[in-house]
């Protein structure tokens, strides 16, 4: 199954592994340089990309959901991209999510005055959610702990709703909520900029 991924998709799974598997060996100087701080003395530009490949070491299921999601909804959408010779796309696609999700969550964290890192790749892997509900809306997904297959479409609007709703309650503090919803928000630019791309028809493809 892993050696039919498409090609992106399979590099970024393993880039976030290997990281993964450096974080056991480095430990917290990782989460000191690459953790994404918020803007003060901790924080350093190359974090708003670099905190997207770091995980929990002590949490496998976080590594173990995110490159999940990444394999199902990323992979469909890196092959609907490049058989249409777009792949560049879904490159730009997913590192805008990234930094999208990074902006949102210092914003917020700027508000509320919380010193604390952020990872993971789950602002990328909630835009190739929202992507796949995109261009595949009637596709059912099976997702625990939902028991029966729902179109996409509802998985994607339930999702988003559960984030917001967890976000502003401030359920769940050790999850970056926000940054969940800026990851969506990032990739609603990119595909709304994809559909005008898409109408033009003088337009070059990524």
């Amino acid at each position: 199954m892993f050696p039919s991924l498409p090609p992106i998709t399979r590099a970024l799974i393993v880039a976030n592994v290997a990281v993964f598997l450096l974080e056991f060996l480095l430990g917290e100087p990782m989460i000191a340089q690459f953790a994404l701080w918020p803007i003060g003395p901790l924080f350093h530009p190359w974090q708003l990309l670099t905190y997207a490949f770091l995980h929990e070491p002590t949490n496998l299921m976080h590594i173990i959901a995110n490159m999940f999601a990444l394999y199902m909804f990323g992979g469909a959408l890196e092959i609907y991209w490049r058989q249409r010779g777009a792949a560049t796309f879904y490159v730009l696609y997913y590192f805008v999510s990234v930094l999208a999700a990074a902006g949102t969550e210092l914003l917020v964290l700027s508000q509320t005055k919380t010193v604390e890192p952020v990872i993971g790749a789950s602002g990328g892997v909630f835009a190739m959610l929202l992507g796949f509900g995109w261009f595949f809306p009637r596709d059912r997904v099976l997702v625990l702990p939902i028991p029966v297959p729902i179109p996409a479409w509802l998985l994607v609007t339930l999702y988003g709703g559960v984030e917001l709703w967890l976000g502003v309650t401030g359920r769940q503090e050790s999850v970056a909520h926000f940054a969940h919803l800026g990851g969506m928000l990032g990739g609603a630019i990119m595909l709304l900029l994809w559909r005008s791309m898409n109408r033009d028809r003088t337009s070059q493809p990524w």
